[in-house]
């Protein structure tokens, strides 16, 4: 498939959400329009209100592979985050967001604010910050508008579906498009990077960003990371006879925040063993002629997780071929593989500093069992995103769906099953509601 080369503008619902979902979503978003209009009165007689869109994500491979400039594949989902705005004649960014209170930033000042740090407002002042040197750097008017925004998510917090990543992007579609600065997907995932890593405070790579702003599925190469490879396709497993859904085991990604700076921190130190800033190009027999360096200058855990890098790496390109193959089981063995590694050598299933909370490990024990002895094997699952809590990623037959579902609901509550659909579209312009 074709990338984009500047943010989509959707016709209408029905275009977005297909056919089945074209009346609930444009109750949905009928409703935002009527809570827009009720918190900021000064636009009740607007005649006309921006509609945006932005997915969460999946990765389907290529577990924390990106921030060593590395592959991943990763699909946009049907779960968004949905947006009704106004521009302003300031620079003032409103923001209210249902069930999250709102708030305002003066997007005037760029600079970083160590009292916002690990908060909404640090992402909105780093993304137009990023904007204006995107603009500055191609030659183009740099002048952002503020806007008035009413937010809904249904990309439920903490599943690792990057609700995060799917807010930045919307917020860069939303002052790209009222200021008239054309970027595409692309430049809108990157920016969004840049201001979670330096404004926000937390050191994500690339994947998730993409995603949300890509749609399809994305098959990425982060070798230079300023000009990533990206080929985009689509898969309906449904039409191989298999579902696909997340399972959230409990737990929050709150106070993680230093074991997921570990896990690039780790790998860059085995990468100075060799005199490189990242992994990409090392090979395991590099690591095995060097193991007793790395083990006594980055530690045991270091050289595994440099292991998995390097393994892992090569399984979004094989993740790919089967798609396009069309061959199933060749697909599943190797989520199997990236699931076994990631617990094995990457060890991102839970916090060294809390081994008495181990959801992840228990919701993947529980799923291979009942892969074992319901589905004759067939299926797969693994730790999805970032790992230490929240989901995993589950494929089972579509004929074994609703016991799963059932099962899994009754281990870990009635809300902690979601069945994923692959979205074509990352975030959208929306031109009609009606």
């Amino acid at each position: 498939l074709e990338v984009p080369r500047l943010v989509p503008r959707i016709a209408n619902l029905r275009q977005l959400y297909g056919d089945e979902d074209a009346t609930a979503q444009a109750e949905r978003y009928g409703n935002l329009a009527a809570s827009f209009r009720l918190t900021f009165p000064e636009f009740a007689a607007a005649s006309h209100l921006r509609f945006y869109s932005s997915p969460g994500r999946t990765e389907l491979c290529g577990n924390h592979t990106d921030h060593n400039h590395g592959k991943v594949l990763a699909a946009a989902i049907q779960m968004d985050m949905a947006a009704v705005a106004a521009p302003r004649p300031d620079t003032i960014v409103h923001i209210a967001s249902e069930g999250f209170g709102e708030f305002e930033v003066d997007i005037a000042d760029g600079s970083m604010h160590p009292d916002e740090r690990g908060q909404s407002q640090a992402l909105v002042r780093g993304i137009a910050d990023g904007i204006r040197k995107a603009a500055a750097k191609a030659g183009k008017s740099s002048s952002l508008h503020g806007f008035s925004a009413y937010i809904q998510s249904n990309v439920p917090p903490g599943s690792g579906l990057s609700s995060s990543a799917s807010f930045e992007v919307l917020i860069g579609c939303i002052l790209s498009d009222c200021a008239g600065i054309a970027l595409s997907p692309s430049e809108i995932a990157t920016i969004g990077q840049y201001a979670e890593n330096n404004h926000f405070g937390k050191p994500c790579g690339l994947m998730d960003q993409m995603a949300c702003a890509l749609g399809n599925i994305a098959a990425i190469d982060f070798g230079n990371p300023q000009d990533p490879c990206i080929q985009l396709f689509s898969f309906d497993l449904q039409q191989f006879g298999y579902s696909l859904l997340i399972v959230n085991s409990g737990g929050s990604h709150a106070d993680l925040t230093e074991d997921y700076r570990d896990i690039p921190a780790e790998m860059k130190a085995v990468a100075r063993v060799f005199g490189k800033d990242t992994l990409r190009g090392l090979t395991v027999e590099d690591l095995a002629r060097n193991m007793p360096e790395i083990r006594k200058e980055c530690g045991d855990r270091a050289f595994l997780r440099a292991y998995h890098f390097i393994t892992e790496n090569e399984r979004p390109a094989r993740l790919t071929r089967e798609i396009l193959e069309k061959d199933v089981e060749k697909y599943l063995s190797v989520v199997c593989e990236s699931g076994e590694s990631s617990w094995k050598y990457l060890q991102n299933l839970y916090p060294c500093s809390a081994p008495r909370d181990q959801g992840l490990c228990i919701a993947l024990a529980l799923t291979e069992d009942f892969i074992r002895h319901e589905t004759g094997g067939k299926g797969a699952c693994r730790v999805h995103g970032g790992g230490f809590a929240g989901t995993i990623q589950v494929y089972v037959p579509s004929g074994k769906l609703e016991l799963y579902v059932e099962r899994m609901k009754g281990f870990f509550g009635a809300e902690s099953v979601f069945p994923l659909r692959i979205r074509p579209y990352g975030v959208v312009c929306i031109d009609n509601i009606e």
